[in-house]
């Protein structure tokens, strides 16, 4: 915030600057005096269009920037073989999300979510474990992916994002235990080194293409970060039709 506050100040003064210099030439030369501040004062919007102009075009470089960080790696996004995976292997179209299950607006997307993979069986869903929101992020995280590896991803993700209340490593057990898994065998793995090198290579990942915030969705290399079932519906019929 502090950086972003310092920017906007250093841009204003450069347009003060510059209109400064633009009016001391028109007053050179048509020999009459020119008041900046007063003419600020009078024409606010001056300063109001280029700010918004500025932004503009900060907005698109910084979205441009993503993007290209986004093709970069667009193979770990989609194809990560040991990245859970619902829906058409083989589809057109891919989702990927980013998400926390500690996060309140991860779970808030889920029922939506659910809602876009029912309708579209045809997509693929791909699902890159992110542990940063609370300390039981991590725990859940390993646990989910663990029972990936006994065949219950769906099983236990529904059952954790649809859990009413915080989590707890007891209440995942639970939780995990009632969706079908064998605890022992999930415990084992949640331990082992090819579950740490998922969640290093989600957060590696996440790190790479910028995602500071979840949840974060990429529908065919397209970031969108939204909550609204509708318009991620939208972006997966815009993939279907290209």
């Amino acid at each position: 915030m502090k950086k972003y506050s310092s920017l906007i100040i250093s841009v204003v003064a450069l347009i003060v600057a510059v209109i400064a210099l633009v009016m001391n030439l028109t007053c050179n030369k048509n020999n009459q005096p020119i008041s900046v501040e007063e003419t600020l004062n009078n024409n606010p919007e001056i300063i109001i269009n280029a700010m918004q102009n500025y932004e503009q075009k900060i907005r698109e470089e910084a979205l441009a920037n993503a993007q290209k960080l986004i093709d970069e790696n667009i193979e770990a996004l989609n194809n990560n073989p040991d990245s859970p995976t619902l829906g058409n292997k083989d589809a057109k179209v891919t989702v990927v999300e980013f998400f926390d299950f500690s996060c309140h607006y991860c779970h808030a997307l889920y029922p939506n979510l659910k809602n876009i993979m029912d309708k579209n069986p045809d997509v693929k869903y791909v699902f890159k474990e992110m542990a940063f929101v609370a300390p039981v992020s991590t725990y859940a995280a390993k646990a989910a992916l663990a029972a990936n590896m006994q065949g219950k991803y769906a099983e236990v993700l529904n059952a954790l994002m649809t859990n009413q209340g915080a989590l707890s490593e007891a209440k995942v057990d639970e939780l995990a235990v009632k969706a079908g898994v064998d605890l022992e065998q999930m415990k084992a793995d949640m331990n082992s080194d090819k579950v740490a090198q998922m969640m290093k290579d989600n957060s590696d990942l996440a790190g790479k293409i910028q995602v500071n915030g979840v949840p974060a969705l990429v529908i065919n290399g397209k970031l969108v970060q939204t909550l609204d079932e509708a318009v991620i519906q939208s972006e997966i019929d815009a993939a279907k039709a290209k």
